[in-house]
């Protein structure tokens, strides 16, 4: 099977139902729609129709405005159409994180040269909602401790798909990272975790700073292979 094809069988065969989550919480699940499946799709046929191996690069967990709603991670409806040149019939609203990723992309060299360096994906596969609002794994102690062995699943089987073991980059310079590095400690997924600031933590807080960061995430990107 091509890298595109595993992952397209294994986002199908997700089943959130199959773990129960702490009251209050919810999955974020949007591949039981048809839209959603058809443009991640498109995407990975586009880019990852081939069996090279890749350096894998971990989000936190899917939110609603992004791979949520598109199914393709740091990918919002408006770069998918944009900057993919696949069409949607999504909303058409910008997501931040998604913003600063396709700008550091493009800085690398664009979709192509990226993808098939990398591959994006998230510590965990979907995403959580509690009060209709989006929320990290790591927020709740106890989603935490309920989402642990999902990820730790979830690392592992998508290691299948042409992973470089030597190094996963890890988006998120704080709790992500720490958790990331406690579970890699233990499982060995990785020989080592690159940490970079995390692409909302950025347009938030360093937007003035943006180049800098860009440029930050290129030079790290091209040494970690």
């Amino acid at each position: 099977m091509t890298f595109a094809e595993q992952i397209i069988a294994f986002t199908r065969a997700l089943r959130p139902s199959d773990i129960v989550l702490p009251p209050g919480f919810e999955w974020l699940f949007p591949y039981d729609n048809a839209e959603t499946m058809r443009s991640l799709t498109i995407f990975y046929e586009k880019y990852y129709a081939d069996s090279q191996a890749r350096t894998f690069i971990f989000g936190i967990n899917p939110g609603r405005f992004g791979a949520g709603l598109t199914g393709v991670p740091f990918t919002d409806p408006i770069r998918l159409a944009n900057l993919c040149g696949i069409e949607n019939d999504f909303p058409k609203k910008p997501e931040l994180s998604s913003v600063f990723v396709w700008q550091f992309i493009n800085a690398y060299g664009g979709a192509e040269a990226f993808c098939r360096d990398f591959y994006i994906t998230s510590l965990s596969p979907l995403g959580f909602v509690k009060d209709g609002k989006n929320i990290n794994y790591y927020d709740d102690r106890q989603l935490q401790k309920t989402a642990e062995p999902f990820i730790v699943w979830n690392i592992r089987t998508q290691l299948d798909f042409g992973a470089n073991r030597d190094a996963a980059i890890c988006l998120g310079e704080g709790q992500n990272f720490a958790f990331f590095q406690k579970i890699n400690a233990t499982q060995g997924f990785f020989k080592e975790i690159i940490p970079l600031p995390h692409p909302r933590w950025v347009m938030q807080y360093r937007r003035k700073r943006v180049e800098e960061f860009v440029q930050r995430y290129v030079e790290t990107l091209r040494s970690s292979f």
